[in-house]
């Protein structure tokens, strides 16, 4: 359909991937190395700049393989759910998914079976050959990004400025799935399109009952309930200080953009001298 390629093209160029003449500029010619949506390849090469890799590798391989939530039987639902937020971060589901991640690397094995991590899985109410295709896809990642000789840096998690750069690298390559909070009760306005939509089941903040104000998101599914999936907190000063000026511009009306425009406007230097200006 011309629309969804019209909007396929804005996107690409909103993320840096299109030249003037709307071929794949040089950074889209990297981003097209990786077997991802172009907003994670932009996020990951984002983590070069911001030395997240190590974590960025996860995430990416995280929201790409299958969801790693199995379904609660029935009446054992609080239960899932209590065992789920021991992997809870504070910051989101992006984080979160890491924080599983690596809890299922360290997950005691099998005697018999040095490599068999089912026990875990099941006690935690997670799908292990989800888990799998993650780590799989992750290796793929890093191999990739080795044999175009990208800087891999050492993870960090833990450190304010490992999460601030975690968020950042989001930013880079989800900047166009923002929503905010528009009364309180976690009913979401997505900038873009001025849709609502409401905290997917699986979120952290769906089961710790905390509904933040601002949020990045990871996609938007009609089928179920109009609900945002894998969102993460986010501060409108860094999105205001990493979005582009052309696509902020493009924003329909709204009180948030105009909030946003409030932000920016606050940001943007002091008129100086024309010497310090140039």
């Amino acid at each position: 359909a011309p629309d969804s390629l019209m909007q396929a093209l804005e996107d690409l160029d909103y993320l840096a991937a299109l030249d003037n003449h709307g071929n794949l500029s040089e950074f889209g010619v990297i981003m097209s190395e990786f077997p991802l949506d172009p907003q994670l390849s932009k996020s990951l090469l984002a983590a070069c700049e911001f030395e997240c890799v190590d974590e960025m590798l996860t995430i990416a391989a995280m929201v790409t393989a299958p969801s790693c939530f199995l379904p609660a039987p029935p009446g054992t639902e609080e239960i899932a759910r209590s065992r789920w937020r021991r992997f809870c971060h504070p910051a989101g589901d992006h984080l979160t998914l890491l924080n599983i991640f690596n809890a299922f690397r360290a997950a005691p094995a099998s005697p018999t079976d040095p490599g068999d991590s089912e026990k875990w899985c099941r006690d935690y109410f997670l799908s292990r050959s989800a888990l799998s295709v993650a780590e799989v896809i992750r290796a793929e990642l890093l191999g990739i990004m080795k044999r175009i000789e990208l800087p891999v840096s050492a993870p960090a998690l833990g450190s304010e400025e490992n999460l601030l750069s975690i968020q950042k690298a989001l930013l880079s390559g989800l900047g166009m799935h923002i929503a905010r909070d528009v009364d309180g009760s976690g009913n979401y306005l997505m900038l873009t399109h001025k849709q609502v939509a409401q905290l997917h089941p699986s979120s952290c903040y769906y089961s710790t009952r905390r509904v933040p104000e601002w949020v990045l998101f990871h996609e938007f599914s009609v089928s179920e309930g109009n609900s945002i999936r894998v969102v993460s907190e986010i501060s409108p000063h860094l999105f205001a200080e990493l979005v582009p000026q052309y696509y902020f511009s493009n924003l329909p009306p709204s009180e948030s953009k105009d909030f946003l425009q409030g932000v920016i406007t606050h940001l943007a230097p002091a008129p100086g001298t024309k010497e310090e200006q140039k």
